[in-house]
């Protein structure tokens, strides 16, 4: 690396602690040029600073373009668009599904945007910065928004939102997040222009948590009651909502008051699916000009080169949990048992053709730059299974209830598994319900899913492994939130300090060596079966240009033209 000092100090003096650290690894070589690019933006590094350090540094090429940027066509049209069925009313405190995410996104905006590559925007706020061990993270906000009913935003209006959607009292879906890392009275109005958040612990993750891929933390305005706002769509974003139907569809328009540049569809008209052939269907007939997303399993139709497929590489996953507090489950060789008898390569190749890779049991996806790749990957070993059957106590077998829903190629995993514990002697009773039954409230006690003996779920993609670390994983703690999704009520003291590290680490090479720990640590206890890591696949017709997908599940249509 040929470093022109005279030109990169200037650039680094006066940055923070967090901010030169990520500048010094780079300039040691321990970050790639990708990695300090995306750990850049993280820290609040903005892109031409970046670039111009790039340059210092004597490397060439592009840093991180604007998401979803200008395509050809024509602005002013209609799109149309096939989505999933919003399981529940449209409330940024409760949503958790594909299709109410979806709709959060039309007209409701976050502090910072995450691209398809995990590169962190500026987007309500123009700038942030961590203090030395990412405890306190302060955000400047972006002035002249409106609301889509022309009134200003403010930092009140900042602070409203996240001391509501963090408040471990509450029912946010957002706690997923939050839990263990902010709480109501760490949430700051510093200025009219400046909010700043004390964390709980640190985390040098924590641009992630402001981003759309914390999807319930939309900006609304101060004292807004967020039970009427599918009357509304109050939101700051490119569309207003003019029309909207439970299980029928959406309809948006462009929002007059937009603080930049003005969304290129003049109308948008969403049509809801209640499943996905249904969604394929629908784009194959012409009915819709784009989908949110099909799978191999429920879509290969889309795939033969008639329309336009965008695959994400990402860390989306299903994961199949055991009940820790249910016999045999109780017994980690019980558990372990089932995981040896998945052949992952043949389910990747069945159900995916090629768009997955193989999960090892944590949820340290190989998109996660943080993931340790020397752990052994766990391969099918019926022998063994049998032993570790013995071992917890039930070398007859037994039977136990798997619960899970109608999505995507879910039921076709859910029967692999029942088929591939049936070798071991261990009958699996399986249930395929609606989302909207399996999800129920989404909390302990109200949802097949948090509740199921076995329970086998979809995780949409985040940009860091923080909420499937902390949700799914961290023992449950109702007074701070912690564990909010744990189905599998795992409960380890080492793992909650590992993962805890882990999230407070700043810097790559300790967050990989965390991560190393974390997965060996997994791969024992086994809580949770992560049978693979699939693409995200979404798809348009051929003269549709500008959707732009995010492999949470977001669908953002502010670029969206047609060419015919």
């Amino acid at each position: 690396m040929n470093i022109d000092h005279g030109r990169l100090d200037p650039l680094r003096r006066r940055r923070g602690p967090v901010q030169e650290h990520v500048i010094d690894e780079y300039v040691a070589g321990r970050l790639s040029r990708r990695q300090f690019l995306r750990r850049g933006t993280m820290v609040g590094l903005s892109v031409p600073l970046l670039g111009a350090i790039l340059e210092a540094c004597g490397s060439s090429g592009t840093t991180p373009s604007s998401p979803a940027p200008a395509a050809a066509g024509k602005s002013g049209a209609t799109i149309k668009v096939g989505s999933s069925t919003p399981t529940a009313a449209i409330n940024p405190i409760t949503i958790s599904d594909q299709g109410g995410l979806q709709m959060l996104g039309q007209a409701g905006e976050w502090l910072a945007f995450a691209d398809q590559q995990n590169n962190y925007h500026p987007w309500l706020a123009t700038s942030w910065t961590p203090n030395a061990d990412a405890s306190v993270w302060t955000f400047k906000l972006r002035p002249g928004v409106k609301f889509n009913d022309g009134k200003a935003l403010t930092a009140d209006d900042v602070v409203y939102s996240f001391k509501t959607q963090s408040d471990p009292k509450g029912a946010s879906n957002a706690l997923s997040v939050f839990g263990g890392t902010l709480l109501p009275d760490g949430v700051a109005k510093v200025d009219d222009e400046t909010v700043a958040f004390h964390l709980e612990q640190p985390d040098g993750n924590f641009i992630d948590a402001v981003s759309e891929n914390n999807y319930n933390m939309i900006i609304v305005p101060n004292g807004f009651d967020y039970a009427d706002y599918q009357k509304s769509f109050v939101g700051t974003g490119r569309f207003t909502m003019t029309g909207y139907t439970p299980n029928v569809g959406a309809t948006f328009v462009r929002n007059p008051h937009y603080w930049g540049t003005p969304a290129r569809p003049a109308r948008t008209e969403w049509t809801f699916y209640a499943d996905d052939p249904a969604e394929a269907s629908a784009l194959e007939a012409g009915s819709v000009d784009c989908i949110d997303q099909f799978s191999v399993a429920t879509g290969p139709q889309l795939l033969t080169g008639g329309f336009t497929v965008i695959a994400l590489k990402a860390s989306s996953h299903r994961e199949l949990s055991m009940r820790n507090d249910i016999a045999p489950f109780t017994n980690k060789y019980v558990r372990q048992a089932i995981a040896y008898t998945l052949d992952r390569p043949a389910i990747v190749a069945a159900l995916f053709k090629g768009y997955a890779e193989v999960g090892n049991d944590s949820p340290f996806a190989p998109a996660f730059r943080s993931t340790d790749p020397s752990v052994p990957q766990r391969t099918q070993n019926l022998k063994l299974a049998k032993e570790l059957l013995a071992r917890g106590g039930v070398s007859r077998g037994f039977s136990a209830p798997l619960v899970t829903e109608d999505s995507e190629e879910i039921p076709h995993l859910a029967e692999i598994v029942k088929q591939a514990a049936s070798q071991i002697g261990v009958t699996i009773n399986l249930t395929v319900e609606t989302s909207t039954k399996y999800y129920g409230q989404a909390v302990f006690g109200k949802s097949d899913w948090l509740d199921a003996e076995m329970s086998l779920v979809d995780y949409g993609a985040r940009g860091v492994p923080n909420v499937f670390l902390t949700a799914p994983l961290q023992s449950v703690n109702a007074q701070t939130g912690q564990g909010a999704w744990n189905a599998a009520r795992f409960n380890d003291p080492t793992y909650d300090s590992l993962s805890k590290q882990f999230i407070a680490a700043v810097d790559l090479s300790t967050q990989r060596r965390l991560a190393g720990q974390l997965e060996q640590l997994l791969l024992d206890e086994t809580p949770v079966i992560y049978p693979y890591f699939y693409e995200y696949l979404s798809a348009s017709q051929k003269s549709v240009t500008g959707v732009y997908p995010t492999a949470i599940g977001g669908l953002f249509l502010w670029n969206a033209a047609k060419t015919a």
